[in-house]
């Protein structure tokens, strides 16, 4: 009896494929791949275009030209005195006070124990001027606070004088030694800021002026001692007042054809209107002049005056300044510009070479821009057109060379969602936004989607993720 084999041979199940883990595998590896590119990506930043305005005020800084009377002291002695700054006084009244011994001074502040040393209209002038200065504040300008210290201070010490001292008569009788009044002889608006540039006129003027790093103005205060022939204070004799500024090549050429300009006064809620002219300085530098015939008393303790020259609001669609490029397009003749077939399509009639002789054939182009001369077409090397080609003018046999180029200003439109150059027409601008002209044959309109970084794509027909 043969022999039984006992030996068990492991069956092998044939290997089967799994066609739809496949499928999902390779799905799972492209949505991978794909989100990785999209997070990874540079996202295009869409911004829509809008209609709007920019205000292009310009701001200056300008020195005052008054027609001042300087007046100094008679005698030597403690001053006081009788009319505040900025007020008008007649020829012959009393300005001020001067005594040997100081004892007005004392008087003053003994009376000022039982008298209100401001009144609620005091109150109120101060206030306006500290809010003049808060609202006209810069920190290019800080020097400017001492200035406005100075006339703080003038304010004050006449305010508080000036309430507790009723009469020269009552003050007479309670004084011993020297005590005389000082009377103007001239009338005008009284001011006891003294600067130096009194007798400053336009024909004197020149960039040292404005320097304003060793400027000082003296405020003689109530109460202190003087010296005979001190300049004590001023009286402005006229209400016609000049302001003058320097002009940069810019200003000289928007502003030659003005004889007026319209002045906002920063903190001091007021627009004016100047009869505006332009002088050349000793500097030989070009300057402009403004002048007023009213408000010369706002300014009275002021020499500097910062203002802006209010412009022209130009409207329009407001783009973004980082929206803006450049692109170099070749210039056609715009008698070149025909078209073609049985369509409306605008293009240019072109040389074509062939082994049977030379053949003009119809080539459709976008035009980007034109002139009365010119159309701007584009320098793309993969378009028909490029530079040495020929082309034929319609009805004609004369011909023009491509070659010519010019760069126009513009934007990506992304509408259709790929780049598309627009060119633009700036009419106004400042540090952030363009007011570029709206209803332009080859422009934008309201509404477009523009990028916002024009450096964020390549060019144009580029796709835009966003």
């Amino acid at each position: 009896m043969a022999k039984k084999n006992k030996k068990i041979v492991k069956y092998r199940r044939p290997m089967r494929i799994n066609i739809g883990m496949i499928i999902f595998f390779v799905i799972f590896v492209y949505l991978a791949f794909y989100v990785y590119q999209y997070g990874t990506r540079d996202k295009v930043q869409p911004y829509e275009v809008t209609e709007g305005s920019i205000a292009s005020d310009r701001s200056f800084t300008g020195i005052i030209l008054r027609d001042e009377t300087t007046e100094f002291a008679e005698q030597s002695g403690y001053v006081n005195y009788y009319v505040r700054e900025g007020k008008r006084a007649a020829a012959g009244t009393s300005i001020y006070s001067m005594s040997e011994t100081g004892e007005v001074a004392k008087l003053l502040e003994e009376n000022a124990v039982s008298a209100e040393l401001l009144s609620e209209q005091d109150v109120i002038s101060i206030k306006k001027a500290l809010s003049a200065y808060s609202l006209s504040y810069s920190d290019m300008t800080f020097d400017q606070i001492y200035d406005s210290r100075y006339s703080l201070e003038a304010m004050v010490m006449e305010y508080s004088n000036f309430n507790a001292l009723n009469n020269e008569e009552e003050l007479s009788g309670k004084l011993s030694g020297s005590f005389s009044q000082i009377h103007t002889p001239v009338s005008g608006i009284i001011s006891y800021s003294i600067d130096g540039f009194e007798d400053l006129t336009a024909a004197q003027i020149s960039e040292t002026v404005f320097d304003r790093s060793s400027y000082t103005r003296a405020i003689t205060h109530a109460g202190d001692l003087v010296e005979q022939g001190t300049p004590i204070y001023k009286v402005v004799t006229d209400d016609n007042w000049s302001l003058i500024f320097l002009l940069s090549e810019t200003d000289v050429s928007d502003f030659r054809e003005s004889s007026s300009l319209t002045v906002r006064f920063p903190g001091h809620d007021l627009t004016t209107e100047g009869a505006f002219s332009m002088i050349v300085g000793t500097d030989g530098q070009n300057y402009g002049k403004l002048d007023f015939d009213r408000y010369m008393v706002q300014f009275i303790s002021d020499r500097y005056l910062d203002f802006q020259v209010v412009m022209d609001v130009e409207k329009g669609l407001k783009i973004p300044v980082s929206a803006v490029t450049s692109k170099n397009f070749y210039l056609v003749p715009v008698t070149y510009l025909t078209t073609g077939g049985d369509t409306d399509q605008e293009g240019f009639n072109k040389e074509i070479y062939t082994e049977n002789g030379t053949l003009v054939e119809f080539i459709p182009t976008t035009v980007y821009y034109s002139t009365d001369e010119f159309c701007y077409i584009d320098t793309d090397e993969d378009g028909e057109i490029h530079a040495g080609d020929y082309l034929v003018k319609p009805d004609s046999s004369d011909r023009f060379q491509i070659g010519q180029t010019a760069s126009l200003n513009g934007v990506y439109n992304i509408n259709r969602g790929y780049s598309v150059f627009r060119q633009i027409e700036i009419i106004a601008q400042n540090d952030e936004f363009y007011t570029v002209k709206k209803g332009t044959r080859y422009g934008l309109s309201v509404y477009d989607h523009i990028v916002l970084d024009a450096q964020s794509v390549s060019g144009e027909d580029q796709l835009i993720y966003q």
